[in-house]
């Protein structure tokens, strides 16, 4: 250059920092003053130079400048444009960045804004770079740094230098996160897993980075695990049905089952969760790579010292840890638990339900009854813990003797009457009246009545009182025989219908019965519908058997004798098929004989009824459930109605 190039250039300098806050068209009008006394060519020459002196620049892009000084807030940035830019001291990241004399990159927004200037950004610039990096690092699996800054819903928001990027909750770590809130403004290494350029979204995982540094250690421990190992571990999660850990790349599964010997409510009662714990490992899936692991076998079963430590007799306590129908289970010690059936619970009260004696988790004493260490089960009994009142029951209650008392209890086969508190005998239907046959016990007594009753027998081994209460009158039946003896005609009351014929009621209460066969010579539909209830009937006794106490009656036998007239009214009465003539009666023979006709209690209420044999004990084995149905107090009493045309008398007689 020569020596008159160079100080026209050092003007056209001059002229550029003179002019800062002009635009360039003003700029070069200004030159053409100042240069004035230049011909045509020397003026574009000096033209040319000056436009060498600018970068060529473009908006919206990446540039690098120089920082040229640093007024308060602002940073002077020269970008080799006709002015400075300025940068707020907020858009730099790192503090250390910035210095006079600094070279760094700026994102040019706008060449000249309305006043003219330069409108630069730092912070932009930092986040295009990133951007890149981003995208880069997605590419090549690289790690970047980021701060979680906030928690939003399903995860954290986490900047990368100047970039937002959404963490998802589940891809923060390999284990269940319990306090979110200690992850805010925590720096960590992440990796990029999803960059969509169109909405300007990335996605990150902390967790694959974990799983990374795990998977040469999940290897080796998929080759080499094996049923019956002990292995270390980490608890993870804990759910009510059992315990995650962390085999160190491998999650395993302990059952809540196999945690303890003895009963837990929950998994956390054991463990808690980042404990460290030694496991047994029970199978391995390797197909699925599942495994199931256990806790308690790693410790001795409870049931290998208990010959050792209890024997027959001993007083024992424990918690009661589940109720039956049958009884309670009471847990000695964890892992052995010992079953108090509802017999064994008191000597003399019924127990239908063990809440009656005991409640989940009440400390209770038992003695031990029986150890079978085979098949690890206990019996118990908390009545053995004191003394047994039956063995004076003898004394107190000898056989024949009369007593008074309540009833507290009825069934189907009988009544119970409480002697006194906590003792109480059975009353068997068949013990109930010497001539009656009991179609409802409700009909008879109610529960609180006021019974007296005949102490029939004493079981002490089974613990049950037999009693009676036809046995305080005198048996009816040597004086029946003459009063029914066979070919006796009488009257009688229809009490009930059934299947076999109908069950009738003759004069001193003595129930009796009438085959469908001696009722008509032609089978009968709808047997039920003829002959109601209260219905009299004249009949002739055909039978009479004193050792089973039963009287069979006979319709066709008493009208054997009787005129056309008769038969008539009670075909007629009865809606009886009108076929059958007197004669054809009269030739009827007796064929009941071979009907074995059997007079059962079942005929009568429709209900298996279990038989009472005396001695005592052999009915009362039977008894072993008892119902209490709940009845309003009435009168018991006996009915003999007889039916004068259209009124019916009801005759009310006291009971036996």
């Amino acid at each position: 250059m020569t020596e008159t190039e160079t100080t026209e250039t050092e003007k056209i300098h001059l002229m550029k920092n003179d002019n800062s806050g002009s635009s360039k068209k003003e700029e070069k009008d200004k030159i053409k003053i100042l240069v004035s006394d230049y011909d045509e060519d020397e003026y574009k020459k000096m033209l040319d130079l000056y436009e060498k002196t600018f970068s060529l620049i473009k908006e919206n892009e990446l540039i690098k400048g120089k920082i040229v000084a640093i007024n308060g807030e602002d940073v002077l940035i020269d970008i080799g444009s006709k002015s400075d830019g300025r940068v707020s001291v907020n858009e730099f990241s790192d503090p250390t960045e910035i210095a006079v004399g600094n070279e760094i990159e700026v994102f040019l927004e706008k060449i000249e804004d309305k006043e003219g200037q330069l409108v630069l950004s730092k912070k932009k610039a930092d986040s295009i770079k990133m951007w890149d990096k981003i995208v880069e690092a997605q590419k090549d699996g690289k790690v970047v740094k980021g701060k979680c800054i906030r928690r939003i819903k399903g995860g954290f928001v986490v900047d990368l230098s100047g970039l937002s990027a959404f963490l998802p909750g589940s891809q923060i770590d390999t284990k269940p996160i319990r306090d979110y809130d200690e992850y805010v403004g925590r720096i960590m290494d992440f990796k990029i897993i999803n960059v969509n350029n169109q909405n300007e979204n990335i996605i990150v995982s902390h967790k694959v980075l974990i799983e990374e540094s795990m998977a040469g250690q999940r290897e080796d421990l998929l080759k080499t695990i094996q049923k019956g190992m002990t292995l270390k571990a980490v608890v993870k999660a804990i759910t009510d049905f059992g315990v995650f850990v962390d085999l160190g790349g491998l999650d395993g599964l302990i059952h809540i089952t196999d945690l303890s010997w003895g009963r837990i409510n929950h998994p956390s009662d054991i463990v808690k969760l980042d404990q460290e714990i030694d496991v047994f490992v029970l199978e391995f899936d390797s197909e699925k790579q599942r495994v199931y692991l256990g806790l308690k076998q790693l410790q001795k079963h409870p049931w290998d010292d208990v010959l050792n430590k209890y024997k027959i007799g001993d007083k024992v306590s424990g918690k009661v840890v589940s109720l039956t129908e049958y009884g309670a289970f009471i847990e000695i010690e964890k892992g052995i638990e010992g079953l108090i059936h509802i017999s064994e619970m008191s000597w003399t009260q019924h127990i239908t339900n063990p809440t009656q004696m005991v409640a989940m988790g009440q400390q209770v004493e038992a003695q031990i009854l029986t150890i079978d260490s085979e098949n690890k089960k206990l019996s118990l009994g908390m009545k053995q813990l004191t003394p047994n009142p039956w063995q004076s029951l003898l004394d107190k209650f000898p056989v024949g003797t009369k007593h008074k008392g309540k009833v507290c209890n009825i069934t189907n086969f009988g009544i119970f009457v409480e002697l006194e508190e906590g003792v109480d005998g059975l009353v068997h239907i068949s013990d109930l009246s010497w001539t009656k046959k009991i179609l409802d016990i409700q009909d008879f007594v109610k529960i609180g009545d006021e019974l007296e009753v005949v102490i029939l027998g004493v079981d002490v081994a089974n613990q049950r009182i037999s009693l009676g209460r036809k046995q305080l009158l005198e048996n009816p039946w040597d004086k029946l025989e003459e009063t029914y003896k066979v070919g006796t005609e009488q009257s009688c009351r229809i009490i009930k219908p059934i299947e076999k014929g109908i069950i009738v009621e003759l004069p001193d209460q003595v129930d009796s019965f009438i085959p469908a066969s001696q009722l008509s010579t032609y089978p009968v539909k709808n047997f039920g519908d003829l002959f109601k209830v209260g219905d009299i009937l004249k009949a002739e006794v055909i039978e009479f058997d004193k050792s089973n106490k039963k009287v069979v009656l006979s319709v066709i036998e008493y009208l054997k004798d009787k005129d056309a007239k008769e038969l008539e009214e009670y075909i007629t009465r009865f809606k009886l098929p009108k076929k059958f003539s007197l004669k054809e009666i009269q030739e009827k023979t007796r064929s009941f004989e071979s009907e074995q006709i059997d007079f059962k209690i079942e005929d009568i209420i429709g209900e298996d009824v279990p038989e009472m044999n005396h001695p005592p004990a052999e009915s009362q084995q039977k008894l072993d459930t008892l119902e209490s149905p709940v009845s309003e107090k009435a009168e018991v009493k006996s009915e003999f109605t007889k039916k004068d045309d259209a009124k019916t008398e009801e005759v009310t007689e006291k009971p036996e």
